[in-house]
């Protein structure tokens, strides 16, 4: 079996980098969804490296999603059949979000995923390199971490809690969205304090 199967990275649950940037990305997302209304910034967009380049391919929007059994996948499927205002969905989602959502680290995944367009050459170009950096450098911190990538199916948990997570705040995603998955390697990633 795949190592996606670890379904959702537990091999290293306690590995000191996994809970460091796990403990951070929670922090950083609450005060996005507190502070900045969900707008994405540095912090949740790392720029990706594929392997041997000097050069980012781009930066992407990263989400977290909860580990299976802490699953919130039917809560945010409801939130967005509730309503079709988007300002309304967009002020439940962020009320949910900015709570207590992302207090505790360790009821996430650490397998973040993304989302592209139908038809993405960018999807296309980082699934077949099937491995790639992620850098995050925000708050005095960076964080480098080599990562397997993987094209989540419709039926994986990770695509359903993303896809409800973006209709949250993009109504008219579609339905045939592309989403990618990113494990990271911690054994083999770095991180350091960019303050003082």
């Amino acid at each position: 079996m795949s190592s996606l199967a670890t379904q959702l990275g537990q091999s290293y649950s306690d590995h000191p980098l996994r809970v460091s940037f796990m403990k951070w990305q929670c922090r950083v997302r609450q005060l996005n969804m507190r502070e900045s209304e969900g707008r994405p910034d540095d912090s949740i967009m790392p720029a990706v490296f594929l392997d041997g380049s000097e050069t980012p391919l781009g930066h992407i929007i990263t989400l977290m999603n909860k580990a299976p059994g802490y699953s919130v996948t039917p809560e945010l499927q409801h939130m967005a059949r509730k309503t079709h205002d988007p300002a309304q969905r967009r002020a439940e989602a962020l009320k949910f979000l900015s709570a207590s959502y992302y207090q505790k680290a360790a009821e996430f995944s650490d397998v973040l995923t993304a989302t592209f367009p139908p038809g993405s050459e960018g999807a296309l170009t980082i699934r077949r390199a099937q491995s790639c950096r992620l850098v995050f450098e925000a708050y005095s911190q960076r964080f480098d971490l080599n990562c397997k990538v993987w094209k989540l199916a419709t039926h994986n948990t990770l695509y359903q809690a993303t896809m409800a997570h973006n209709r949250l705040f993009n109504p008219a995603i579609p339905p045939d969205t592309i989403v990618l998955g990113f494990e990271p390697d911690w054994g083999t990633s770095s991180s350091q304090n960019l303050g003082r």
